[in-house]
C-alpha cells in the first residue's frame, strides 16, 4: 500500500500550464513544463519560477532560541544579524547529517528555519528532542507556499510588484513587506540555482494570486514555469549538495566539502567527531568530475580507477545544458580526489573516462 501523495496548493495551475507531474518527497510535483533544457536556459539567461511549496518551514522563538539552534546546527548562528540568512546542517549523533537547512534571523529571539520536504517530520522531531529549555516552536509547513523566482531577471520581475528595495539586498539576505498587494510577505535572495533571483514565502490563500502576478510581471523577460528537472541540473552545475544524494545520515559535512558551514567555535551534536575528521583528514571526499568520453553519469554508478577497481560512487550526475557535457559528483578515495585526476565511470558496463574538477562546474 502506498501513501497518498500530497498535492501542492497550485496543483491545478501546474496541470493547466502543461506540467508533467511526478511523485517527489511525498508530493505530486511538476518535473517539467516546456522541457528541461528550455527551462534550464531560461533560468540561466533570464528568469524562471519554481513552485517549491513542498519545503518545510519552522519558527523557533524565545529567549533560548539561539542556544537551541547553536546546539543542533553545525554553523555559527551567533554571527547572524537581523535580515541575514545562513546555510547550515543538522548533524546527527553518529557522524552523519539529519538534513541541510536555512536559518533566517528576524530578531535575536525569532528565527525562521527552512528544511527539506522529505525530512519535515524527522527534522521537527530531532530539534524538539533537543529542545530542553522550552523554546517555542511552530510548524508552518502546511500554511506556506514557496516560489523561487530565479535568474538574472528574477529581482527585476518581483521588483515590479513591491516597494521593497530588492536591489539593495545582498546574497543570503531577506526583507518583509507588501508584494502584489499582499502584506507580510518574506522575500529572500536565496535559491539553489546560482543564477540570482529571490525566493518568496506566501500564505496558501494568496498563492494563486501571487503566482499569477509574478508570471505577468516576468512576461517581458520570457519567464518560464520551471520544474524539478531543471532545478536538479541547475544545482548540479553549481556543485550544490542535494539531501538524499550527496549528503545523508551517513555523510559528514567535512567529507561533503561543507567544512565552511561546520564551525568549531561552539559545541554542537557530535562536534568532536567532525573536528577529528577536519584535523586528521578524511578517507573519502565528495568531488566534482566532468566526462571526457561521451556519457551521462547517474546516481549510484561506480567510479573506477585505471586498473578497474571501484574507488567510489556517483551521488549526482547529469548532462549539463549550459556546458553540453556530462558532469557529476561523487565520493571517492582521497588519493584520487585531487583536481586533474583521471577516473572512470561505469556506465552500463563501459568504463568511460572522466576527470576530477574544481566545483562549481559553471564558472
Amino acid at each position: 500500500m502506498t501513501d497518498t501523495l500530497r498535492r501542492l496548493p497550485l496543483h491545478d495551475v501546474h496541470v493547466s500550464l502543461g506540467a508533467k507531474m511526478v511523485p517527489f518527497a511525498g508530493f505530486e510535483m511538476p518535473v517539467s513544463y516546456a522541457g528541461l533544457i528550455q527551462e534550464h536556459l531560461a533560468v540561466r539567461n533570464a528568469v524562471g519560477i519554481f513552485d517549491v511549496s513542498h519545503m518545510g518551514e519552522f519558527v523557533v522563538r524565545g529567549e533560548k532560541a539561539l542556544d537551541l539552534l547553536q546546539r543542533v546546527t553545525s554553523n555559527d548562528v551567533a554571527v547572524l544579524v537581523d535580515g541575514k540568512v545562513q546555510y547550515s546542517c543538522l548533524p546527527n549523533d553518529r557522524g552523519g547529517i539529519v538534513d541541510d537547512l536555512l536559518i533566517y534571523r528576524r530578531s535575536a529571539t525569532d528565527y525562521f528555519v527552512v528544511v527539506n520536504a522529505s525530512n519535515i517530520e524527522k527534522d521537527w522531531n530531532w530539534i524538539q528532542q533537543h529542545n530542553t529549555e522550552g523554546v517555542e516552536m511552530e510548524n508552518l509547513s502546511d500554511q506556506l507556499c514557496l516560489f523561487a523566482v530565479q535568474g538574472p531577471k528574477g529581482v527585476a520581475t518581483v521588483q515590479k510588484l513591491t516597494d521593497l528595495k530588492l536591489g539593495d539586498l545582498k546574497y543570503y539576505e531577506f526583507t518583509e513587506g507588501t508584494v502584489a498587494g499582499v502584506d507580510n510577505i518574506l522575500v529572500a535572495t536565496t535559491g539553489y540555482t546560482g543564477a540570482g533571483g529571490v525566493e518568496i514565502y506566501v500564505p496558501n490563500e494568496h498563492a494563486v494570486h501571487i503566482w499569477n502576478a509574478i508570471m505577468e510581471a516576468g512576461a517581458e523577460f520570457g519567464i518560464q514555469p520551471t520544474g524539478l528537472g531543471a532545478r536538479d541540473t541547475l544545482r548540479t552545475e553549481m556543485g550544490y549538495c542535494l539531501y538524499g544524494n550527496d549528503i545523508d545520515d551517513s555523510t559528514s559535512p567535512i567529507e561533503a566539502g561543507l567544512g565552511w558551514i561546520t564551525k568549531f567555535t561552539k559545541d554542537f551534536t557530535y562536534s568532536a567527531f567532525h573536528k577529528g575528521l577536519k584535523e586528521n583528514g578524511v578517507v573519502r571526499k565528495l568531488v566534482g568530475f566532468e566526462m571526457i568520453d561521451r556519457g551521462i553519469p547517474r546516481q549510484h554508478y561506480e567510479i573506477m580507477n585505471a586498473a578497474g577497481h571501484i574507488i567510489g560512487e556517483v551521488t549526482s550526475g547529469t548532462q549539463s545544458p549550459s556546458l553540453n557535457k556530462g558532469i557529476g559528483m561523487g565520493y571517492i578515495q582521497m588519493e584520487y580526489a585531487k583536481t586533474g585526476t583521471e577516473i572512470y565511470i561505469n556506465i552500463r558496463n563501459k568504463y568511460l573516462k572522466a576527470v576530477v574538477v574544481k566545483m562549481p562546474f559553471l564558472k
